[in-house]
């Protein structure tokens, strides 16, 4: 019988599971997430797609594992630092992160069998929020609009036509030489005034956002902001 990894008559291709998502990322970073498939995996690593099976039951599991590997790369906030900084950091590098790995934004909270770097990576930021102050029902509104706002701008900033500080410009001048200046002003001002301007970048406008949800988070922690109910729809 032949071991998993090895084929008839070829040099054996060593596996272990590490290896199989290893390569499903990248092939996911490469191809997109819907090109990985067990055949395509398999061929990736030189294997039959039965090899597979023997370190993942399905492609599901992958999925898991690799979503996994994914929040492992994402710096876990030291519950025992500034509570602030520490988001910060997470925030930043949780972008820097998605944005090698886009296929992931629309996956990071979908699994049902999350994996050990997940569950450690979600116990660090609820850990750090409480032990700034939070109540358990704050930490758990704080840590929703940090994620939405950090998956938000990740999977606004991967579909833009544009990447990277001084790209914005030439995306943007193109665009209004198309139509008259009058006809859209407010656009026009802006992308004069603002976007056009040597050294902007989209990118600076994750810090600005990310500093106005930590300002209203920190002004809750000393009362100062009223308490918000959440709305919910009229009865029909």
């Amino acid at each position: 019988m032949l071991k998993p990894g090895s084929e008839s008559g070829k040099k054996r291709v060593s596996l272990s599971r590490e290896r199989v998502l290893r390569s499903a990322m990248d092939l996911a970073d490469g191809a997109g997430i819907g090109a990985l498939t067990i055949r395509a995996l398999a061929q990736r690593l030189g294997v039959k797609p039965m090899s597979i099976y023997y370190y993942v039951p399905n492609k599901s599991a992958i999925l898991d594992g690799i979503v996994d590997l994914v929040f492992s790369e994402i710096d876990l906030p030291a519950t025992d630092g500034d509570w602030r900084s520490e988001l910060v950091r997470r925030a930043n590098s949780a972008r820097q992160v998605l944005s090698r790995h886009h296929w992931a934004i629309g996956l990071m909270e979908s699994r049902k069998s999350p994996g050990a770097a997940t569950l450690r990576h979600h116990d660090a930021v609820i850990g750090t929020l409480r032990r700034a102050g939070f109540s358990v029902e704050m930490t758990a509104h704080a840590y929703a609009l940090l994620d939405s706002y950090v998956y938000g701008f990740a999977l606004q900033e991967a579909a833009m036509p544009f990447q990277g500080a001084g790209t914005v410009a030439d995306a943007t001048e193109p665009i209004m030489e198309r139509f008259r200046t009058d006809q859209y002003p407010h656009l026009v001002e802006m992308a004069a005034e603002y976007i056009l301007q040597p050294g902007y970048d989209f990118g600076h406008e994750f810090d600005f956002g990310l500093g106005v949800i930590l300002d209203a988070l920190t002004r809750s922690l000393s009362g100062k902001t009223p308490d918000i109910q959440p709305t919910r729809p009229a009865a029909s």
